[in-house]
């Protein structure tokens, strides 16, 4: 019986509408305050605008096969969201996906209606893209955001924990933007006394790069993380003078390449 309840209890708070609420309201709020995906959901809403105010012009063969195509679009977009939204480690990549394959598809049915309308959303796009970027996550979780000045105030002085795990990020890049929450979320579970998160905004101090080793070329090696021990290097995720994917880094990975559940261990058991 006991087991039962405590079913239903969790099937209760996985179903709870509050939560369902909040994110919905969270999304809502994004799109309004964020002029990336404001824009975005504006240029994807002017295709249905043009679309239902011209559609007195098209002859019912050619609406038709417009109707068949959009269709077709759809199915192929909904299962590939599917798809990514089962392989995809956090929402932030995900959204960059769906964006990317929602351009690419309300592109190829421009192409359908006509050329000039397809240039015109591509032309949008561009100038979406150079004037705005997708904002990263903006949680924290046990994070610490560290000059590079209070990095080496701290690995030099030492301070509470004998361990660091650093993030070095630009807030300007895409690959760091899609993984930009989770050393955050690790933090909230492995963040102790013995062992500290924080992160260094590279963008805003790239002479720093060359401190750490960390390539800010082309291809460039961010985001970088590095552990310390008492100011000294013990690893880093990706090795140094190679480079790693956005997808290569999920929570994981980097738990099992800091060996973060050993450091929680060792916490625990009081080492």
């Amino acid at each position: 019986m006991g087991k039962k309840e405590k079913t239903s209890n969790n099937d209760e708070a996985s179903n709870d509408p509050v939560q369902y609420y909040d994110i919905t309201m969270n999304i809502l709020f994004a799109m309004v305050s964020e002029p990336y995906y404001l824009f975005h959901f504006i240029t994807f809403f002017s295709y249905f605008s043009i679309r239902f105010s011209t559609s007195q012009l098209f002859s019912p063969q050619f609406a038709g096969n417009l109707l068949h195509r959009e269709l077709q679009a759809f199915i192929a977009f909904v299962t590939l969201a599917v798809v990514k939204m089962v392989k995809e480690e956090t929402w932030d990549g995900f959204v960059a996906d769906m964006l990317l394959f929602a351009k690419l598809f309300l592109i190829g049915i421009a192409l359908v209606v006509d050329y000039h309308l397809a240039l015109w959303f591509i032309l949008t796009f561009l100038v979406i893209y150079l004037f705005t970027q997708q904002p990263p996550y903006m949680g924290l979780g046990s994070l610490t955001q560290l000059t590079p000045l209070q990095l080496e105030s701290l690995l030099t002085d030492g301070g509470s924990s004998r361990f660091w795990l650093v993030e070095f990020r630009s807030s300007i890049s895409s690959s760091c933007v899609r993984t930009s929450r989770v050393l955050p979320e690790l933090s909230i579970t492995f963040s102790n006394k013995n062992i500290s998160f924080g992160v260094v905004d590279l963008g805003l101090f790239p002479n720093t790069a060359a401190r750490f080793g960390i390539s800010l070329g082309v291809p460039d090696q961010l985001p970088t993380y590095i552990l310390f021990e008492n100011a000294e290097e013990v690893s880093r995720f990706p090795e140094m003078h190679s480079a790693t994917k956005a997808s290569d880094i999920t929570r994981k990975r980097l738990c099992r390449h800091f060996e973060l559940d050993k450091h929680l261990l060792d916490y625990v058991g009081g080492k």
